[in-house]
């Protein structure tokens, strides 16, 4: 890029990156009068936010990022007037649909008393677990959505990782004794890209199922990228610059500025800003580690999709898995290297909701499956099979098809290492120390280098919080009140 058109200027921050978290820190720096520039080597803000034609005219469809539970529900992001700057969700009358062979599918919805109703002998133990922390749904989602240090609500937090620490394996043999329950718990768990047997995959679980009776899952209406345009909107209402097409290679493209925040995976920290971090801290970033990647689908449709059970269709997501063993035989094999035969599928069909995502009559479907980092193996056939299963005929109303691979994600944003979506894998080693074990994870030993992409606390999802707390940390470094 060179430092071009920006030589003369110099910044209270420089933000790479325009993925939400980069956002969410340039408008919290920016809400304090700060001079903010943020960089995208893209021609288009958003990261994971982005929305394209990538099958046919007419069809929109979310690259990454297509369902928003956390979005809607973020401590931060929901304090932010987007929808004076053009961002407007809709809600779906269902969060999830889990389909199962030979039954009815369960709906995991807003009413925990409707969602329990779903779940036979284990209706009675679903609402004693749930209810207490949906109930105080925005202490819990404050105080889990942010690094490692002493909760707002203690008691809360102590009663949730009481049960939040386990592995999803040894909650469910205790919390529920069908499969209808299990496998919807399943579904929510499997969103943490782990497997089951590993600690803390139980939080990912009850957290997505909490967010879901907060309000049910929502959609942008125009897709992900009216969250990215209102976000950089709202940004630059407050003096906030934002140059696209701008790569950065060399710490030496940059212009002068008190402060420094990498919204990036740490391998391009490392390659950025080499000259500018003691090689320990290299050294400790090298051992991060990524986790599995997705292959996925866009579909455009002739027509919806024909779930047996035409609930699903009510639903902004539906997981197509089964039961509990088979999601986390699935899960375990993409950790491990294995390519499943019969993979979980994340699927959403936004076009039910927002008619401007297809042409009338038509729809649109998004569908991916957790696969081993760096895989080029093509999963079209296994998952159009785990669909097929769920939704006979599905293959006929296919129009036209979008396939990504781990390096077509990759090469999509290069923050996707291997095709990892999620900014690095999120155990119990990584969990509370991305990317390195530090008091402040945002901070470097460089008092001018910061990060603040989803491999930092909370981690992946689209909430902007990664970004607010690195924004906070730079706001304490620049003693700024």
């Amino acid at each position: 890029m060179g430092k071009g058109r920006f030589k003369e200027k110099k910044y209270d921050s420089v933000i790479i990156g325009s993925g939400p978290n980069g956002l969410s820190a340039g408008i919290a720096l920016a809400e304090k009068g700060l001079s903010v520039l943020i960089l995208e080597a893209a021609d288009t803000i958003g990261g994971g936010t982005r929305t394209a034609q990538l099958t046919l005219p007419g069809f929109h469809h979310d690259i990454c990022s297509a369902v928003h539970p956390m979005g809607y529900s973020s401590p931060y992001l929901k304090k932010l007037p987007l929808d004076k700057f053009g961002l407007e969700w809709i809600i779906p009358e269902a969060s999830v649909a889990h389909p199962l062979d030979n039954e009815k599918a369960v709906l995991l919805s807003r009413s925990i008393n409707e969602t329990a109703e779903n779940l036979g002998i284990d209706s009675a133990s679903y609402k004693k677990i749930l209810a207490p922390f949906a109930n105080k749904a925005d202490e819990l989602l404050l105080d889990s959505l942010k690094p490692l240090g002493l909760p707002a609500h203690p008691l809360l937090m102590l009663k949730f990782g009481l049960k939040a620490f386990q592995p999803a394996t040894v909650f469910t043999k205790y919390a529920f004794k069908e499969k209808r329950a299990k496998a919807l718990f399943a579904g929510n768990a499997a969103h943490s890209v782990l497997p089951f047997d590993k600690y803390f995959t139980s939080a990912v679980g009850l957290l997505f199922l909490v967010t879901a009776h907060t309000e049910n899952w929502a959609i942008a209406k125009g897709g992900s990228q009216n969250i990215s345009n209102a976000m950089g909107a709202y940004f630059k209402s407050l003096g906030g610059e934002i140059s696209t097409s701008s790569r950065v290679s060399d710490f030496s493209d940059l212009p002068l500025a008190r402060s420094y925040i990498f919204n990036t995976d740490p391998v391009q920290l490392r390659q950025i800003a080499k000259d500018q971090l003691p090689n320990a801290y290299l050294k400790r970033l090298e051992k991060f580690r990524y986790g599995p990647g997705v292959f996925k689908i866009d579909y455009a449709l002739d027509g919806p999709i024909p779930w047996s059970d035409n609930r699903c269709a009510k639903a902004s997501t539906v997981h197509v898995g089964g039961t509990f063993d088979e999601i986390a035989l699935s899960e375990k094999d993409a950790w491990e290297g294995r390519h499943s035969s019969k993979p979980f599928v994340l699927l959403s069909q936004q076009s039910h909701f927002d008619s401007s995502r297809a042409p009338e009559g038509k729809h649109t479907g998004w569908a991916y499956c957790h696969v081993p980092n760096g895989s080029a193996q093509d999963m079209t056939k296994q998952i159009e099979d785990q669909i097929e299963r769920f939704a006979p005929g599905f293959r006929e109303v296919i129009l036209e098809r979008h396939k990504m691979n781990t390096t077509d994600f990759f090469n999509y944003n290069p923050n996707y290492l291997g095709g990892a979506v999620t900014g690095g894998a999120a155990d119990i080693s990584q969990l509370f120390t991305r990317p390195v074990g530090r008091r402040d994870p945002y901070s470097t030993p460089n008092d001018k280098i910061f990060i603040c992409s989803a491999s930092t606390p909370p981690g992946g999802g689209v909430h902007g919080m990664c970004g607010y707390y690195a924004a906070k940390s730079v706001i304490r470094s620049l003693k700024i009140k």
